[in-house]
């Protein structure tokens, strides 16, 4: 991994971790006995699961389109004659506006499906448009900002702006400057809003956009290119998105306890996503570096950038999904969260296996989806959708809670699977190695000495130990084995630094 790389990454998933750490703070607010119900925080859950899927429509492939040709607007115009940012956000406004009135078509199949235990989901129905909006924007200009390699920035408006505004709201409601849940929902669906303007004022303030709406020479050119990769990479979105998505709309309209369940299940989720942080930070980094190496065909930079991808992010998912899953219960009962929540096991268990997985295998969708063999992207993406949509949807029928769980792991196993003989049969690019196997190993070993060494230990003081040997006896494998070639120069890198000091 390059050394821009390995610098961006880590500095990208160190403001992910700040993010998260708020994030963490806030989830403790939604789930702490007395404040907010179950089904109140599922209800902010579903909003963001409901933003994520209206957005997949909503932005007709325009981030993809910007990853994708980015560097033939930028290597064959000048910045005020470069049309690719005007034309993406003109297509997001107008594909938004007609989801919306789509949405008011549709609202009373919501009702219905929704009535049954998510009650306040039907009743805020229109308050969920204003934060899909904002993503939309939002994921429109990360794009932009990511190919000007300024992902430190829009990953800290995304992962640690959000979620401070969001602190705040939950602060003014817990001191009832918000006097009511009613407009503490109202005011949570103009947060996304509030970012993708911070982000584009800053974006015009630092002159790395300038808004044109006059045809390009590379527009006129790639025309037909451009039309062609954006309908094949917008359906591809919209079905990975509602194969993300699908698991929480299911939840809320088939079960019985409704946004209740929701509330359960997404507590698993953010403890996953702490797992799923450093591949946000390295996709990020990467994307820009994975194109242009398809531009200049570099592959064995690519091969590069996919197997120490793989190997970081097996560690990191590795050392991330020990820690979480030894502490849950004790976590749960230590911090006096709603005993409900303690229901969330089993399901993060197996969403942290499934995270493991995708990660484990590296960059693979990045670099499927910057190549000229783009349109496989589609191809795997319907064969996820036809796998995890029935399967989730009977299984969550059956099992409940636990459905969605079992139809994630299978599915994201079989889609990585696919990718991964494709990427290997097309162009011999594979993520795994010998270490890959090892860092597996290491994780069981210190899982299970972990587990019988402290299963008695309880409370605040088994939480710290415990975790405290995990970190010990794992970063110290990683380094005596040389697990990556990226762990030692970071840490000599610390240790210069620290001298300095």
């Amino acid at each position: 991994m390059s050394v821009q790389i390995r610098k961006h990454s880590i500095i990208s998933s160190l403001v992910i971790y700040a993010g998260f750490a708020i994030g963490a703070v806030n989830v403790y607010l939604f789930t702490k006995e007395g404040l907010f119900t179950e089904e109140q925080y599922g209800l902010t859950q579903l909003f963001m699961a409901t933003a994520q899927l209206l957005v997949s429509f909503a932005s007709l492939g325009m981030p993809s389109y910007i990853y994708k040709f980015y560097h033939y607007y930028n290597d064959n115009l000048a910045t005020r004659k470069n049309d690719m940012l005007a034309w993406a956000l003109l297509t997001g406004l107008i594909c938004f506006t007609i989801i919306f009135l789509l949405g008011i078509a549709f609202e009373s199949l919501f009702s219905r499906k929704f009535s049954n235990g998510s009650a306040l989901a039907v009743y805020y129905y229109y308050w969920m448009y204003p934060i899909s909006f904002g993503l939309t924007i939002f994921g429109i200009l990360e794009a932009y900002g990511w190919s000007l390699n300024k992902s430190i920035v829009t990953t800290f408006l995304k992962e640690v702006q959000w979620r401070i505004l969001v602190t705040a709201l939950i602060v003014l409601f817990i001191f009832k400057i918000i006097p009511d849940f009613d407009l503490f929902i109202k005011l949570y669906s103009f947060t996304y809003p509030v970012v993708a303007i911070i982000l584009l004022a800053y974006l015009i303030l630092t002159k790395k956009i300038h808004l044109t709406f006059k045809v390009s020479k590379v527009t006129r050119r790639y025309f037909k290119k451009i039309a062609r990769f954006v309908l094949f990479v917008y359906s591809g979105v919209i079905i990975v998105s509602l194969s993300q998505q699908f698991d929480t709309i299911v939840l809320a309209s088939v079960t019985e306890a409704g946004l209740k369940n929701v509330g359960i299940f997404t507590l698993a989720q953010f403890l996953t996503s702490l797992i799923q942080a450093p591949q946000r930070g390295i996709i990020a980094a990467s994307i820009p570096f994975i194109s242009k190496a398809w531009k200049d065909k570099k592959l064995q930079q690519i091969q590069s950038i996919y197997q120490r991808s793989s190997i970081n992010q097996l560690l990191f998912a590795s050392l991330l999904f020990i820690l979480i899953a030894l502490n849950y219960t004790d976590a749960i009962i230590a911090l006096k969260l709603r005993t409900t929540f303690l229901l969330g096991f089993t399901p993060f268990i197996l969403l942290g296996l499934k995270q493991i997985v995708d990660m484990g295998t590296g960059v693979n969708a990045q670099i499927i989806g910057t190549s000229t063999y783009w349109k496989f992207d589609l191809i795997s993406s319907i064969i996820l959708l036809v796998v995890m949509l029935p399967l989730t949807y009977i299984l969550t029928k059956r099992y409940d809670l636990m459905g969605p769980s079992v139809a994630n792991l299978i599915s994201i196993t079989i889609y990585n699977i696919i990718r991964i003989v494709f990427l290997w049969k097309k162009f011999r690019l594979f993520p795994f190695t010998i270490n890959s196997l090892y860092a597996i190993i290491l994780g069981s070993i210190v899982y299970v000495i972990s587990w019988l060494l402290f299963k008695n230990m309880h409370g605040f003081p088994g939480l710290f130990i415990r975790s405290s040997f995990v970190l010990a006896s794992f970063i110290c494998g990683v380094y005596f084995l040389n697990l990556t070639p990226d762990f030692k120069p970071v840490l000599q890198s610390l240790v210069k630094r620290f001298k300095r000091k």
